[in-house]
């Protein structure tokens, strides 16, 4: 099935709540709206239990017989184990001030997707089972049996959830919605139900070491083809390593920027950057992802995920680890990795061989984020820099959801950004969709599957009417971003909500900006485009 028509799906956008309450309205497995199941053989590669074919979209899920007893014995486990969990089924009050906070909600209309209501459908069973107002009043105290239906409802709505976090920002309690997906997928599992387009890549992320399950040869390969193109770009040949004992830094940077538009053009940007500073660093072939879809999955498959860069940081003896343009990466490392993995003591405290700058904040995680360093450089007056060459590009910058509320990534490439480019041709889209309140890019979380291209357009529609505003109002023609997923997914969403405009990384800015020691006249930029319209 089609997706509608950008006008269409907004037609459809619901104005009114359905006519039987919420607990009566079954899930619809309408295409377009839900994820595929797991392929039995990356269920059973990953160790998950009842590996098995079934569809969502048929009514027999073929669930262990049971079942029931498995999801009620997972979420007391979760109750005993993470006390946030256990404040989060009590503590809501209902408020609503979350209510129209999400970009599934406002793209869609349906009330199971405000944050409030997609927690109910897993605190309505809490209250049941858990709690003596639920077992003694039922459904007048908010509670409800556990039944398959129950399960399908999880499936379809906590895999529309992109765990960003926004809601969060605006709840008065601090409750953080994001947690209650993650309990919601976990337990899920424990009976066999999940989503392929999430397993697949953490089974080639144990197999061959990225999401994409390109074999290290083929790594090595892709990047030594994008050194070509530097070359083509600009007269200047990089000369990156691979695996390389004694390096000072482990540089990780997501698969995606070695194999796919437009991210490719920020991994050239990075090697640009590293060739002119003569910085000693490697790649590592078999650590060549730095996303972590763990983190969609459950605690200890993220856990697992994270400890394979420190692992490969102690197998090549390197000082500390840079890391590239990532969001979920970040996230781990900067809200988990301690309790998780931590510290990372066989690494050093993380300093710049150039400015001597030291990275204090991360002398635990021992990794520090590719725009602290490159912001730090610039302030430093370590690069030469000839901001004309983005004059083509009218811009913006969308904060990534897991850089900006997960770590507070905010400034910084705002700082480079202004840098790189002529700063008047930069402009900030409206302040409640930006910094901590930024618009979600409607496909995380592991949802960025083609199967749910209706809900991702329709997740992206808060982030493209933001973005329109300054299409409007400056012509603005390229977002700028620093995770791979958001340059990927929101690739699709402008091509489909605002044609014309471009996706591009910071560093693929910094790239077109960076003055080469004795490189050529520069007439392309990094996409192989003239610099200057004619």
């Amino acid at each position: 099935m089609a997706t509608p028509k950008p006008q269409e799906l907004v037609n459809t956008i619901k104005s009114r709540p359905p006519a039987t309450e919420w607990m009566d309205t079954p899930p619809d497995f309408r295409p377009g709206t839900f994820c595929y199941s797991g392929k039995e053989k990356f269920v059973e590669y990953l160790g998950f239990p009842f590996p098995r074919e079934w569809r969502a979209q048929e009514a027999d899920w073929k669930l262990p017989p049971n079942w029931k007893e498995i999801i009620l014995e997972g979420i007391r486990d979760r109750l005993l184990k993470f006390r946030s969990f256990h404040v989060f089924m009590d503590i809501c009050v209902r408020c609503g001030a979350c209510a129209d906070k999400c970009h599934f909600y406002i793209g869609s209309g349906d009330p199971k997707n405000m944050p409030v209501l997609r927690a109910e459908l897993m605190r309505s069973i809490y209250r049941r089972e858990f709690t003596k107002a639920g077992k003694i009043f039922g459904k007048m105290a908010g509670a409800r049996e556990l039944t398959p239906e129950v399960i399908k409802e999880w499936y379809q709505y906590f895999y529309q959830c992109t765990e960003c976090r926004r809601c969060s920002v605006f709840c008065p309690y601090g409750i953080d919605t994001a947690e209650i997906t993650m309990m919601g997928r976990e337990l899920m599992h424990l009976i066999g139900v999940n989503i392929n387009w999430i397993l697949e890549p953490v089974a080639n992320c144990f197999r061959v070491g990225n999401h994409l399950g390109i074999t290290p040869h083929a790594f090595k390969g892709s990047i030594e083809g994008l050194v070509d193109d530097v070359e083509s770009a600009t007269g200047i040949r990089v000369n990156p390593s691979f695996n390389r004992k004694g390096a000072e830094i482990l540089f990780v940077t997501p698969s995606a920027d070695a194999f796919a538009a437009p991210a490719i053009f920020t991994l050239m940007g990075y090697m640009l950057l590293f060739h002119q500073i003569g910085l000693d660093y490697t790649f590592s072939a078999y650590n060549s992802e730095g996303g972590n879809f763990g983190l969609f999955t459950s605690n200890q498959m993220m856990k697992s995920l994270n400890a394979k860069m420190y692992a490969e940081s102690k197998r090549l003896g390197v000082k500390w680890i840079l890391g590239g343009e990532c969001g979920h990466m970040w996230r781990v490392v900067h809200q988990y990795m301690d309790t998780m993995n931590g510290p990372a003591n066989h690494l050093e405290v993380p300093r710049s061989p150039v400015t001597g700058t030291v990275f204090e904040h991360a002398k635990s995680t021992k990794m520090v984020h590719i725009c602290e360093f490159t912001a730090d450089l610039i302030h430093n007056n370590k690069l030469k820099l000839d901001p004309s060459r983005n004059d083509k590009y009218k811009a913006t910058f969308h904060d990534s959801c897991n850089t900006a509320r997960g770590m507070g990534m905010m400034e910084e490439p705002r700082y480079i950004i202004n840098k790189v480019m002529n700063p008047a041709n930069f402009h900030e889209m409206p302040e409640n969709t930006i910094r901590e309140q930024t618009y979600c890019c409607g496909s995380g979380s592991g949802l960025n599957t083609d199967e749910l291209m209706e809900m991702r357009m329709r997740g992206g529609f808060p982030r493209a009417n933001a973005l329109q505003s300054v299409v409007n109002k400056h012509g603005v023609n390229l977002m700028a971003t620093i995770c791979a997923i958001d340059k990927a997914t929101l690739s699709s969403v402008v091509e489909y909500w605002n044609p014309g405009v471009e996706i591009g990384g910071v560093h693929e800015l910094l790239g077109n900006a960076l003055i080469l020691d004795g490189e050529p006249e520069r007439t392309q930029n990094l996409r192989g485009e003239p610099l200057k319209e004619e």
